[in-house]
């Protein structure tokens, strides 16, 4: 009957499965966001990607431990599920409440730290020039003493200066759409972990019908 071993034990299978799928999403979805901001720190979305790669792993254990109904196994994977979902929720949150503001600083720390060959093409790539409106050097490819200088912009033929908008009003709308996209992934798929955590709780104290009938597994 549902409920029973048989049913807990093919649920929780099931559901490690879906994390397998879950944690790749996660992936995904923090590889996409670095990708599209290029130059920005984004910390908060490397955490969602560690957090996938992490619930892979995790799932694994789970896997086996399901299978074979092993009590250490478990008893690890629901201590360890149960850590990740604490992490990934606040992470989630994180990034749902970022704002604008802080985006831009974030933005701010990410380019005054690469080199001028990557901001040259932040600059090619989306058609702008240096990171905001405030007046810094333009000193491409030596040291500059402004951390925010940036490559001299010009067009592709290679005549006047290219008089193109700042970068971070281009990518403004990127990084918050990736902000968005990982908090929002990651808080929705944290409830389902610790819909694990309680199955696996549940699965523990139950017997397996094949197994001695007076020993309680």
């Amino acid at each position: 009957m549902c409920g029973g071993f048989t049913c807990s034990k093919n649920a929780l299978t099931a559901l490690n499965i879906l994390y397998v799928v879950v944690g790749f999403i996660l992936i995904v979805a923090a590889v996409y966001g670095r990708a599209s901001a290029l130059v920005t720190n984004l910390p908060i979305i490397g955490g969602i990607l560690a957090c996938g790669i992490f619930l892979i792993l995790v799932s694994i254990l789970g896997l086996f431990g399901a299978v074979q109904h092993n009590q250490v196994m478990l008893f690890f994977y629901m201590v360890i599920l149960f850590m990740l979902l604490l992490v990934q929720f606040s992470v989630a949150c994180a990034c749902l409440a970022v704002n604008m503001e802080e985006q831009e600083q974030l933005a701010e720390q990410g380019w005054s730290r690469v080199n001028m060959e990557l901001k040259a093409e932040v600059q090619r790539t989306f058609s702008c020039c240096g990171f905001d409106d405030k007046p810094h050097p333009t000193d491409p490819y030596t040291n500059a003493t402004d951390p925010m200088a940036h490559p001299t912009c010009l067009p592709d033929d290679g005549g006047q200066d290219c008089i193109c908008q700042p970068c971070m009003s281009k990518l403004q709308s990127t990084i918050n759409y990736a902000f968005k996209l990982c908090g929002g992934i990651g808080l929705f798929f944290s409830f389902s972990e610790f819909v694990g955590v309680w199955l696996t709780v549940r699965y523990r104290n139950q017997k397996d019908p094949r197994a001695n009938p007076s020993a309680f597994l």
